[in-house]
């Protein structure tokens, strides 16, 4: 609505990031993000090393596969649904010496349907049965 300030439409956010346009991909963002840095609060105990690394990845599966089998994540299986990568790539030897753990997760959040659409068809008179072969829209459809 050009020139008449910002309005609420639809489910969508006001971010120039096409990743967050959906307001519910945008929560489901921050949901993760935040349940998983105040779960991975103890990992500043432990080295950061290979095995540390299997616990994170570990731990991040389970909670996105319990998201996916609520429906928030789209897949046919959680391979197509999400995935998580903890490993010596993410973490080469220059983040570990200044003490960082990098953990990159993939998600494929389910987009809304902004416009669900309902045809519904009725008859306003009694039909003969010439009219009942087929809806008019129908036969339109078919013929053109």
């Amino acid at each position: 609505f050009p020139g008449r300030g910002i309005r609420i439409w639809g489910a969508r956010t006001l971010s120039s990031d096409p990743s967050f346009v959906q307001i519910n991909v945008r929560r489901l963002y921050i949901l993760i993000r935040k349940s998983i840095e105040k779960y991975a609060q103890w990992v500043v105990f432990e080295p950061n090393e290979p095995s540390l690394w299997k616990k994170i990845v570990r731990s991040c599966e389970d909670f996105l596969n319990d998201l996916w089998r609520q429906g928030a994540l789209v897949g046919a299986d959680r391979d197509q649904a999400f995935y998580v990568k903890c490993d010596e790539e993410t973490n080469p030897p220059e983040a570990r010496d200044v003490g960082e753990l990098i953990t990159e997760i993939g998600i494929s959040p389910v987009k809304p349907a902004e416009f669900i659409v309902v045809r519904i068809h009725q008859w306003t008179r009694e039909r003969t049965d010439a009219d009942k072969e087929a809806p008019p829209a129908v036969a339109a459809a078919a013929a053109g």
